[in-house]
Order: C-alpha cells, then structure tokens, then sequence
C-alpha cells in the first residue's frame, strides 16, 4: 500500500501541531517516527489514519485522495500506548473479532496461530484484566495483525511497560514485522527501537519533519545537528570549534584533523557519539584528559560523564566499569569518527560506514 502525505499541516485553535510535511511511505516496510516527546508523531499518525483531518494538505493512498475520510471507512490497524481491548470479550475473541467481521471460515486456527506467534496461547480464555500489562499488549498486537489491514500504526506501543517485556518485544516486533506485507508506521521516542527495526526512520522535530531515508542511513549521516540529537542516545556529544587548516580546533588549542570541505563557515560545531569514545588509547587517537563526574550503568553498558577542557562529555562503555567520583580520566577519540556541522547546523562531514 503507497501512502502519501502532500504539504500536510495540523492547527489546534492558535496552535501549530504539525508544519507543512511531505512524505511518501515505502510501502510494504516499516516506517519509525523518531522524536522526543511532542514531536508531532502522535498528531501525524492520527492524520494518517484519519482519526484527523488535516488544516491543510492531502493525503492518498494508492493513488486515491482520502483527505478528510473519516477512519471507520478505512481499512486500518493501529496499536496504541495503552493496552486497548475488549474489556468483557475473551483474549480469544479478542482476537477472533476482526476475523469474524472480515467473515473468515477458519477463525479458530488463525486465532491459534496468532496466540503462538505472541506467547498468550496460555490466556485465550481469560479476560484482558487478569492480564500483566505485556500479555494485555500482546494481545493488542494479535487483534491488529488478525485484522490483517494494509496500514498498520503503532503509537509507542511499549513506552508502558517495564525495561525487560520492552527488550523481548522489541526483538518479536522485528520479526513480525519481517514476515507482514502491511506498511507499518511505528512511533518512538528511542533510537534504539528504530535502530532494530531497520526499514525508514522519518526523524521529527518541534512538528517538522527533519529527514526521512533508510533507517542506517539516517543514522550514519544527520542532515543537521537536530537529526543527530533525535538519532541519539544517550545525545551526541557537540563542542563548538573553528576552522583551521589541520581541520577543527576545539577550546583549550585541542586539534582534530578533519578534512574540511573549502569555502565552508569557520564557526563549526564537531560532534561524536558516546559510543566512539573510549578509555584506551589507539594510534592517532586526540586524547581528552579529565575528571569523572558521573558513572551510571544501563543494561549492560556503562556511562560515564567526563568533565574535560573542551568541556563534559559522556562515553558509553560496553560491559561493568567502576569510575571513582573526581578520578582522573582521559577520554580518547579518533578523528574518522566525528561529525562536524557548519554555522547553521547543517552537515558538512560524517564518519565512513564500519569506522
């Protein structure tokens, strides 16, 4: 299914919701809605499945406008943050319901099928309230695949559930969706979620749309410091620095030799990810000598906030490390693995894919 958005804007009273927007969906694949909270994500998913209708744009799907068609005349799945299901219905009928409306002959076995792909064969007879709140969104997620509807949004399905039931559904998501011919649009605060489901990511800002491409892609090159700071977690690491013929200078005569593009603007902004920076040395490495503010652990990997001259910095380290409050710490960088933006934001360098 092809769906495309037109100069599509939202107002609520005084309010700007979404800015003009174009965006053509690659259909039959999964498309993230990357951004913070208020992003617009929300409000542009209920325009595209017509719980709203746009202040101004078009909306098509297939070639065909449905500006302004109301949701029920579509054949839509959505998957809200809440765990929404038929309260008095079975979890079995909760599944079955889209299937017997759609007047399929084979419900009990599709119904089974669906209940083994998402663990809940065990509660096909309970109701949704003797439920935890992961079986109550797997169950959610059954009921939308059973519809087997040719759009299929999810609205930060998983924000309220635990760390745990997050990461084991995130990886079932995955496959799911691999094996679905729907064009799914699923909306995320997190990176991470983005990064695993692969596909196009649209990065969202403030109600605008900031880049929309493939997912590696959007990740691995920004089109602006904006981008950079949505596709980031914990956020890129961005220190102000000017040009020099040797590449950037950063306070305190710091120097990472970045070839620059000529005639660019001399105020520049250099940006490196918590993961490119290490606590070993490696040759040509800029080494950043500081002192531990903060040591956090998070899953398996462990934070480290670094109080240095260019100013604080975070490191992401994988496995345990234990950093003493006020310690000495030199952080370490390489040059092929920084960003730098110009004066206005925009990207003028990326690291190479694999450095």
């Amino acid at each position: 299914m092809q769906l495309v958005l037109e100069g599509i804007e939202k107002q609520v009273g005084a309010q700007t919701h979404l800015y003009p927007i174009d965006l053509a969906l690659q259909p039959g694949a999964v498309t993230v809605l990357l951004g913070a909270t208020q992003a617009g994500k929300t409000s542009l998913m209920r325009v595209m499945a017509g719980l709203d209708a746009p202040t101004r744009g078009r909306v098509s799907v297939d070639g065909r406008d449905v500006t302004g068609m109301p949701v029920r005349q579509r054949n839509v799945a959505m998957v809200y943050q809440q765990f929404i299901n038929y309260p008095s219905m079975t979890v079995y009928e909760n599944i079955a319901s889209p299937l017997r409306l759609r007047g399929e002959k084979q419900v009990d076995a599709q119904v089974r099928a669906l209940a083994a792909r998402l663990h809940i064969e065990p509660f096909l007879q309970r109701l949704p309230a003797e439920l935890s709140g992961g079986q109550q969104q797997r169950v959610a997620l059954a009921r939308a695949l059973a519809k087997q509807a040719p759009l299929m949004l999810l609205d930060e399905p998983l924000v309220n559930l635990d760390y745990k039931l997050r990461e084991e559904l995130r990886e079932e998501l995955a496959h799911l969706f691999a094996s679905s011919d729907a064009t799914v649009v699923y909306a995320t605060t997190e990176p991470t979620e983005a990064l695993l489901l692969g596909g196009y990511t649209a990065v969202m800002d403030a109600g605008e749309l900031l880049q929309y491409g493939p997912t590696a892609e959007v990740f691995h090159r920004p089109q602006s410091i904006r981008v950079a700071r949505a596709f980031s977690d914990p956020p890129m690491n961005l220190v102000a620095g000017e040009a020099v013929p040797a590449g950037v200078q950063l306070p305190a005569g710091v120097q990472v030799a970045v070839p620059l593009p000529e005639g660019g603007s001399r105020q520049l902004t250099l940006g490196v990810r918590a993961s490119a920076l290490r606590v070993q040395p490696r040759e040509g490495d800029v080494a950043l000598p500081g002192r531990v503010e903060l040591a956090e652990m998070s899953g398996s990997d462990t934070f480290v906030h670094v109080d240095t001259a260019v100013g604080e910095l975070v490191a992401q380290l994988t496995g345990v490390h234990y950093f003493e409050l006020g310690a000495q710490l030199t952080l370490y960088l390489h040059p092929s693995q920084v960003y730098v933006f110009d004066q206005g934001g925009r990207l003028l360098v990326a690291p190479a894919r694999g450095a």
